[in-house]
């Protein structure tokens, strides 16, 4: 990838030679860098883990609590091998961050996932000045362009408010680390009752835990009978779609929060009464802005429409931009981690 080897495209992933670090390798390896707890970037297998302080108990959650971890702040500076490393934030989820790579005055910073918009949750978007920006793209074509938030949630609650008139439950699938909480926190509290799945019930103990403002609901338990949910809306992460489950909430109507959910047919493709575009990812827009803050010279392209967001950079930018073939090229769209 760079001339001065700063950083370089293995088979297990980024690797920064001079300071033997792997930053979301998708293979074990001695040291990892991870910027975010979510499955695709933390893996299984590594021999030690440095994560931001905000994603410890998820990650002991998700990969158990006898892994090897290392946390930092924000902005705190390690040095390893003449190598200074330090995570900035990216907006995506609690916790997320993009990993800066200084060495004899070459910068080169790793993005992870981001997103621009503060969601209230996460620490927000920071760009950092680099020489070499390693971006994903998964939203890089013109068509997705996001909405406000705050509209966004306004639709959210409208429909809530009009089911439990109804006398519907409402259910809401979303992403069990990241999107699930940023939908709590936005509910409108008075519509009615708020309950979790235990899988995003237990992430957001651990999110408490390391002190991010969380929604704290109740779970939904074997026990409760149906009436408990009169009106109430139940957020559950997608693989609950679709289950015996969600037997316990009828008469119900479900939602999905997803920026796929952009795509004409996505929402009928799985099935869902409503969908709301709702996405952690940077948009169209999103990405051209924070690629422009950093000032790099070289783009390297990750996760989605490398070619087509590439060819933009380009021809009308005017910044060198290069595809990597990671492991995740060609994946199909998933709206666990949207």
């Amino acid at each position: 990838m760079s001339d001065s080897k700063l950083i370089e495209l293995t088979p297990f992933g980024l690797y920064c030679p001079k300071a033997d670090i792997f930053i979301d390798p998708w293979r074990p390896v001695d040291k990892a860098v991870i910027t975010h707890a979510h499955s695709d970037h933390a893996r299984w297998g590594m021999k030690s883990y440095l994560v931001h302080s905000q994603s410890q108990e998820v990650m002991k959650l998700r990969l158990g609590d006898e892994i090897s971890l290392q946390t930092i702040e924000y902005n705190e500076t390690l040095k390893i091998n003449g190598v200074s490393i330090s995570l900035h934030p990216a907006g995506h989820i609690p916790g997320s961050s993009q990993v800066r790579l200084e060495f004899q005055g070459k910068v080169v910073v790793v993005s992870g996932d981001y997103k621009l918009e503060d969601d209230g949750l996460s620490e927000a978007f920071e760009p950092v000045k680099c020489h070499e920006f390693v971006s994903e793209c998964t939203f890089g074509l013109p068509i997705y362009k996001w909405q406000p938030q705050k509209e966004v949630f306004e639709k959210i609650n409208h429909w809530w408010r009009t089911n439990a008139e109804n006398n519907r439950n409402s259910v809401i699938f979303a992403y069990s680390l990241g999107k699930a909480q940023r939908v709590l926190n936005h509910l409108e509290r008075s519509i009615g009752k708020i309950f979790a799945h235990g899988a995003i019930w237990n992430t957001n103990q651990a999110l408490l835990a390391n002190g991010v403002k969380v929604l704290d609901v109740e779970k939904v338990s074997a026990e409760m009978s149906k009436s408990t949910f009169n009106g109430a809306l139940i957020i559950a992460p997608p693989s609950a779609m679709g289950s015996p489950w969600l037997k316990k909430f009828s008469p119900y109507r479900t939602a999905i929060c997803s920026g796929w959910m952009n795509i004409r047919g996505a929402r009928r493709r799985r099935a869902a009464d409503a969908g709301f575009v709702l996405s952690d990812h940077a948009d169209w827009e999103g990405l051209i802005t924070a690629i422009k803050a950093t000032g790099a010279e070289q783009v390297f392209l990750t996760h989605g429409n490398t070619a087509v967001f590439g060819r933009y950079l380009e021809e009308e930018e005017k910044i060198k931009a290069t595809e990597l073939e990671t492991l995740f090229q060609g994946e199909s769209t998933n709206i666990e981690d949207d």
